[in-house]
This record gives structure tokens, sequence and C-alpha cells, in this order.
């Protein structure tokens, strides 16, 4: 029991510390990501947060098990590495007891996954929707920034405001540049500069916006040429588009487990058959990974960590493509990813087996040739 408590505590330790670097790092990627949206307009800086609370589920379920298959290789690597795990083996510690051990850690963060994956990934999804759905409802105004130019993700509309009241319906010293384009939307044809002293929104019947301008002027014209045409208003309206939010997510993802069970909708039995993977892809990647920590003290223990993240990612990367595949009908629902776990548990035994009938094999060589000599 002592030498259970303390490989499932090197395990687990290695395992947070793994898993809290990786989830900094991809975090840190997807907020950048979202935070060059709010510069441009696109969201509201407000809601970046929330968006990321609702996206460390997704997060979580794929990190813990390749947090815990660097945190098997880590940590046990270090024990051959120290010798501890020779004189572990020399009491009995053999491969297979050690993957006994091993399944404790690995069925507590299975449980988590579940968890994650099966309930609080597919709630954070739907979240993550209905935030941005709500951002694409806003115009441009509503996460306009005063003192900022702000360009419009095409880059054919550039505004800038002064100043802006807290409810956002009142402005104050507006610039707005606009690319024009021919009626087929191909080649342009020039750019349109307004500018005016106030401007108010003006919501429409039909639940389109307009920006009413008050005492400005218009200016049409082709940059390097000097006929532009001027015209001085004392009210003019434009409509506001609607910018595009991006999204990652499928509305498939969103749906909760317990609809996807029992229906007949391909795509949805696939999501749900990708949910239940994510699990049990816990417990194949542990059986992957006690074998493969093994190393020679004189080799070091980042010999195998190299070849051991390439399988990984061939396993993760095979299970993506075998549900784009089943998503697309070339796989029976029957057969679905279930193949590509039997390979890799596959794999993981004969990994698991092969030293110890190679060293079988070596001793009975060298028997025979004792005896010959």
């Amino acid at each position: 029991m002592i030498v259970f408590r303390y490989l499932s505590r090197e395990v687990l330790v290695t395992l947070s510390a793994v898993s809290a670097v990786l989830l900094v790092i991809i975090m840190s990627g997807r907020f950048i990501k979202y935070l060059a949206q709010a510069a441009q307009g696109l969201l509201d800086p407000g809601v970046l947060f929330l968006i990321m609370g609702f996206r460390l589920p997704g997060f979580l379920q794929l990190i813990l098990p390749l947090g815990l298959f660097l945190g098997i290789l880590l940590a046990y690597g270090r024990l051959y590495l120290d010798s501890e795990m020779t004189v572990l083996s020399a009491t009995g510690m053999s491969q297979q007891r050690l993957l006994v051990y091993s399944l404790a850690p690995a069925l507590l963060v299975a449980l988590l996954v579940a968890w994650l994956s099966l309930g609080l990934a597919p709630q954070g999804v739907a979240g993550q929707m209905r935030i941005l759905n709500e951002q694409d409802a806003l115009t441009e105004f509503d996460t306009l920034v005063p003192g900022r130019f702000q360009a419009m993700k095409d880059g054919s509309r550039v505004t800038y405001t002064q100043e802006l009241s807290e409810d956002r319906g009142q402005l104050g010293g507006i610039f707005i540049s606009e690319k024009r384009f021919s009626r087929d939307g191909g080649k342009e044809r020039g750019i349109t500069v307004l500018v005016a002293e106030s401007g108010r929104q003006e919501l429409q019947a039909d639940g389109s916006r307009y920006l009413i301008l008050e005492n400005g002027y218009r200016y049409d014209g082709n940059p390097g040429q000097a006929d532009y045409r001027a015209i001085q208003y004392d009210t003019y309206g434009v409509l506001l588009p609607k910018p595009s939010v991006s999204g990652e997510v499928s509305e498939r993802e969103a749906v909760p487990t317990r609809e996807l069970i029992g229906s007949d909708n391909a795509r949805l039995q696939s999501e749900l058959q990708w949910r239940l993977s994510i699990p049990l892809l816990v417990f194949v990647v542990t059986l992957l990974a006690v074998p493969l920590s093994r190393v020679n003290p004189r080799q070091g223990r980042f010999l195998k960590l190299l070849p051991a993240v390439l399988l990984y990612m061939a396993y993760l990367a095979l299970l993506i493509a075998a549900r784009g595949a089943l998503d697309k009908g070339k796989i029976p629902l029957e057969l679905g990813l279930w193949w590509v776990h039997g390979v890799f548990v596959a794999i993981g035994l004969g990994l698991l087996y092969w030293e110890p009938l190679r060293l079988k094999w070596a001793s009975r060589r060298a028997a025979r040739e004792v005896a010959r000599g």
C-alpha cells in the first residue's frame, strides 16, 4: 500500500504540473484570438473572460488525458533514472502490477474527464454559442471605443468617434471611411468619407439600425486623384452593418448527452461516441505510457518521450479522422470509433509484454549456448 500511494502521488503531482502548463499555453492562445476580435470590434471586451470560462471544460477534457500520459512518462522515467524502479522490481514489482497501480489515478482522471465530456463541456459550448449569438446581433457602435479607429473585419470600413455616451446612443466627433464597390461587389470604385459633429443611433421597425449624422460633410472620390466631391448635410443616415463573429464549435457539440442517447441521427451518434471515447482514451494511454516509461538509466528519462508523444498524436489524429469518416457515413456506426481504441490497446499490450518475452527468449538462448559449451 505504501508503494501504491507513493506511485500514485508521483503521477498525480506530475499530472497536475503538466496539465497546468498545457492549460495556460492553450488558453493564452485562445485568449489572444478573442482579444484580437475585441480589438476589431467584433466582441465586447467585457465578455472575454466569460467566454474563456465556458471554454475551460472543453480544454480540460483534452488536456487531462495528455497530462496523465506525460505524467506517467516523466514520473516513472525519473524512478527508472534514479534506480528506484530497479529496487521495486527486485521486490517483485512487475510491469503488470505497475499497470494495475497506475490504473487507480487513471480511474480518477477518467471520471473527471467523463464528467467534463458528458456534462460540463456541452453546457460550456451552449453558453459560448449564446454569447456569440448575442455579440453577432450587435452593431459596430455597440463595441466601439471612443478615441480609437475601429476597422470592420473585411477592412472596408473604418469608424472613429471622439465621444460616446454611456448608453451608446449619442456620439460626437464622428469620422467614417468606407470603400465603395461596384454593384456586383467586385471592383472597387473609390472611397466615401463622412465627418459629423454629432450622431445618434436609431432603430427602425424592421429591426435595422441607422446612424443619424448631424452637421457634417460627405466626401466621395478616389485616393490619389483630385476629383473629390464634397456634400454638406444637416442630417444623414447610415445603415449599420452587423459584425460577424466566427464560431469555433458546431451546434451538435452543445446538445446535452441525454438527447444524444438513442438518437437516429448519424452525426449525433458520432458526437456521442466521441464524448465516450475521451474517457476511454485515459485508460488506453495509461496502457501505452507504462511500458514506454521504462528507460535505461544511461539513456536518460527523455529518450522515449518524443516517440511516445508522436504515438499519442497519432492516436488522437486517427480518432479525429475516424470521427470525420463516421460523420460522412464512410464507417458504419456499429464499428464507429471503437476500432481505433482496439488498435492502440493491441499496441499497448504488445509494448507491455514485448520486453519480458524478449528477456525470456534471450535467457533461453544463453542457457542453450552454455549447455552446448
